[in-house]
């Protein structure tokens, strides 16, 4: 069996700034926990924080800021070759004897011996099997009456002839990052027991059997940030939460066994992770407070939304006291990695921190960009309006809201396109197809947007 996976600690689809630093930071605790819990001689659990799309620029400049290395991107936690497979590839050559084959499956005590070029570069295999079939038909001449003395020696004999003279080249070849479940139906289908794995230059990397069919894995993965199977990785029906750290409603991802879930009523899920570094008496390293405070502040919008409360602000104050900043001025700085709203692509800007929802009518589209210059983002409203329509049409989303929320005037304003009626019966506004509407004090998508629409 294969050595045990790191556990995923993951973030939503579309990560904002909270969904990959809550990860790194949470990744960071539960490597430090498991080291001090691991026994003497044995090889703590590890954790890696990875992400499910491209990083926000203001995440990008805080981690280049404090020298942490962004999370790697993954599309799915679907079961592997690679999760199954023997890595640890038993070779011959082409040239090589059947007995001296014969001697390294009994050695290793193996069923098939890959067969490589001088350069490493597959071939084929010989199995038991094809060394027994080989003595198998052999035999065929004492039904013609040969003697059998003769045909002793013609088996001892044909154990000196070459191993490619009864390998097999048409074995099934496999990518150890291919699909367990696409795998698994053309190994069963093929009349060979086994398939090779090779890598991008064809060498052989592991080998899989059908009797590593039967072992399902299931990749272990710890949510943060989100617990709805629509917001989370694909395949996660098919791995294993073994944890949820949140700040969101309760969603509809489930668990065949109990788990942490840890959901708390705050602005951000690094503040929840902060709350773990102190219950566990782990120290928050300089950089690692830099990344949570940075989330802290653009999930609450510098502790204006009202979301915010007072541990979020507790917890800022903590962080800033770690990396010696001021938590209002470091939230600045961080929005200002954005850069200018006037240079910045149309999809980023629309899209980069989106969120779909269902309502009863089917899915819609809650998108926010937070700025310090709301005139510039305006004079760009044409050109987001046309974007939003193509997102309603491509996605086919009841329709699409933007927020653009002022950070230092406390308000955002909305553009919608598609089904504006739901928008205006919510809200009591008449949100029309130019301008947009101001809305003073709108700062939170959950708690004063997604939440009146999702009742409306």
């Amino acid at each position: 069996m294969p050595k045990p996976q790191p556990i995923l600690v993951i973030g939503h689809k579309n990560p904002d700034n909270d969904a990959i630093c809550s990860a790194i930071g949470y990744a960071y605790l539960k490597n430090e926990l498991a080291k001090r819990e691991a026994k003497d001689g044995e090889e703590p659990q590890t954790y890696q924080a990875v992400r499910l799309g491209p990083l926000p620029p203001e995440t990008a400049g805080v981690l280049e800021r404090w020298g942490v290395e962004a999370p790697v991107v993954i599309n799915n936690v679907f079961a592997r070759i690679s999760d199954v497979m023997t890595s640890d590839v038993i070779c011959t050559t082409p040239d090589a004897k059947i007995i001296d084959a014969g001697r390294i499956l009994r050695k290793h005590n193996i069923q098939a011996v890959v067969v490589t070029d001088e350069e490493g570069t597959y071939r084929g295999i010989v199995s038991t099997r094809m060394i027994a079939n080989r003595y198998i038909s052999a035999t065929d001449v004492l039904d013609e009456g040969a003697s059998h003395m003769a045909v002793a020696a013609d088996l001892i004999a044909s154990l000196e002839q070459t191993v490619d003279s009864i390998m097999e080249a048409q074995i099934l070849t496999v990518d150890k990052d291919d699909r367990l479940s696409e795998a698994r139906v053309d190994i069963l289908a093929q009349p060979w027991r086994e398939a090779v794995v090779l890598d991008e230059a064809h060498r052989p990397i592991g080998i899989v059997t059908r009797s590593d069919l039967a072992f399902h894995p299931h990749r272990k993965v710890i949510l943060v940030d989100h617990n709805e199977v629509r917001q989370a990785v694909n395949g996660i029906k098919e791995a294993e939460v073994v944890e949820i750290i949140d700040h969101h409603r309760i969603g509809d991802v489930s668990t065949v066994n109990p788990i942490k879930f840890l959901n708390m009523p705050v602005g951000s899920t690094s503040t929840i992770v902060a709350l773990e570094f102190k219950k566990h008496g782990i120290e928050i390293p300089k950089p690692i407070a830099g990344v949570l405070l940075s989330a802290v502040m653009t999930d609450t919008v510098v502790l204006k939304s009202p979301t915010t409360t007072a541990i979020d602000e507790e917890i800022a104050g903590y962080l800033a006291d770690i990396i010696g900043a001021d938590p209002l001025m470091y939230g600045l700085k961080v929005f200002s990695f954005r850069g200018d709203d006037d240079d910045m692509p149309i999809d980023k800007l629309v899209g980069a921190d989106s969120k779909e929802f269902q309502i009863s009518d089917g899915t819609v589209l809650i998108a926010q960009h937070e700025t310090t210059n709301l005139e510039s983002v305006m004079m760009r409203e044409q050109e987001m309006r046309t974007y939003m329509r193509s997102l309603v049409e491509t996605g086919g989303y009841v329709f699409v809201l933007l927020m653009v929320t002022d950070i230092i005037a406390g308000g955002s304003q909305f553009l919608c396109e598609g089904n504006r009626k739901i928008i205006n019966r919510a809200f009591d506004i008449e949100c029309t197809g130019e301008g947009g509407t101001w809305m003073p004090g709108v700062l939170s998508r959950k708690k004063q947007v997604a939440a009146r629409i999702l009742e409306a």
